[in-house]
């Protein structure tokens, strides 16, 4: 029997079947683990994506509904198409993560790019991700595009089908590999009546004081999926070369977010490793909102810090500075941190000590008049409570809970397999018996 970890896909099968397939997604899905070979865990995609293929031409585009998520792999030098059936009062966002193997060789030019594209082939809008000249190493990229509602436009305005052109450009040097790529589309209400059209004239942007009380341990996840929560305080981990960890933090409407990285000592080894340790900020909607400085590593502690970023407001999207206007929603941000391979390779296996350094400023504001349910644009006290608690995060809380029915499920059907073959027995027994009389 093949086990496919989207929703719903056992439920035909009966509780047994939903049982053992939900053990099976579950623990492919666990957070944290380290693989078998001692390399770092590979991004943990989330369970419930939905195997698509990309077209290579708009007529035979496949659809990508809102709230869901999909997964795909593109080639190098590679276009996939995907349609959207969109209408005229909703704002849509996609999202492309893109995944290279472990082992992987990347160059400068090794980039993603996404847009949205109306039926007349007119963008949208459209942004990349790469790896750039100072952090050659594998890691996760994301961006992200949008169709927006606007007043006073006059293009991807109206309802119809509109298509997401995903497109990997590089370098030769790069391995040829495929990339596999996580995709999410998510829309967000329009609103009740006319709303603001202009971008904040002004906004604090002095960096706050450093954030005090005792240190508290938070463990990172391996992708957005499983992303641990993080509230305002100092968090340590562990992180070991060639690892990318992902943590989210709520920030609602009002607010601002500050961010800082310190990458420990190394206890043994020597060199200098350019481009070792990287930090990126990405909003609700998975779009680049920032990075830091890529640091440059001898040995001796660093520490890198995002720039400070305005408060978040509806009308952040209407700015021209790039990553200010993905401050466009509240909602969970979320934090990727990286680790060059080559740290481990002059500095030893480690793992490192990571210190992250959260503060989230300002008084939550009321949200703008949406014409419907906010969904993932929105901050409540449940959000709150989970980034400054135990660090259970409310996926490892459903998984948890999953895996007691699981336990449950299993016991049941181990007892319903004794029983059967007691059964079986008797009856071979019985049936020996008339034979032989």
């Amino acid at each position: 029997m093949k086990w496919q970890c989207g929703r719903g896909r056992a439920a035909a099968r009966g509780p047994r079947a939903v049982a053992v397939g939900a053990a099976v997604c579950l623990l492919a899905a666990v957070p944290g683990q380290a693989r078998a070979d001692g390399e770092p865990s590979p991004y943990a995609f989330d369970p419930g994506a939905r195997q698509i293929s990309g077209a290579a031409t708009t007529s035979g585009a496949k659809p990508l509904d809102a709230g869901g998520t999909y997964r795909d792999s593109i080639e190098p030098g590679g276009t996939l198409i995907y349609r959207l059936n969109l209408d005229a009062e909703t704002n849509a966002y996609v999202s492309a993560v893109a995944v290279p193997g472990p082992g992987a060789t990347v160059a400068y030019g090794d980039k993603i790019e996404i847009s949205v594209q109306n039926s007349r082939g007119s963008d949208c809008d459209s942004n990349d991700a790469q790896f750039g000249a100072a952090s050659k190493f594998p890691r996760p990229l994301a961006a992200y595009a949008y169709r927006l509602i606007e007043e006073g436009a006059s293009t991807c305005q109206e309802a119809g089908p509109y298509y997401v052109v995903i497109e990997r450009n590089g370098e030769d040097t790069s391995t040829p590999e495929p990339w596999e790529l996580e995709i999410r589309h998510v829309s967000e209400p329009g609103l009740t009546g006319p709303g603001p059209s202009e971008a904040p004239s002004g906004w604090p942007s002095a960096s706050p004081d450093p954030v005090g009380g005792e240190p508290r341990s938070r463990a990172g996840g391996n992708g957005f999926y499983d992303a641990a929560e993080l509230g305002k305080g100092e968090w340590t981990s562990e992180i070991e070369p060639g690892a990318s960890l992902f943590y989210r933090v709520p920030v609602d409407w009002g607010q601002q977010i500050f961010a800082a990285a310190d990458l420990g000592s190394a206890a043994s080894g020597s060199g200098f490793v350019s481009g070792a340790f990287s930090m990126a900020l990405y909003n609700p909607a998975r779009g680049l909102v920032d990075t830091s400085n890529s640091l440059s590593y001898t040995g001796k502690q660093k520490t890198t810090s995002l720039d400070p970023l305005p408060p978040v407001a509806y009308e952040n999207r209407f700015g021209s500075r790039t990553g200010d206007k993905e401050m466009r929603f509240a909602g969970w941000y979320y934090l990727r941190v990286s680790l060059n391979p080559e740290v481990g390779e002059k500095f030893g296996p480690g793992p490192y000590r990571l210190t992250l350094r959260i503060d989230v400023e300002g008084d939550p504001k009321a949200a703008p008049a949406y014409a419907g349910p906010a969904g993932e644009f929105s901050v409540d006290p449940d959000d709150r409570q989970s980034a400054t608690g135990d660090g259970a995060t409310r996926t490892g809380a459903a998984d948890n809970e999953a895996m007691k029915w699981v336990a449950a499920a299993g016991i049941g059907a181990g007892t319903m397999l004794v029983l059967g073959l007691g059964v079986w027995t008797l009856l071979a027994r019985r049936r020996a018996e008339v034979s032989s009389g």
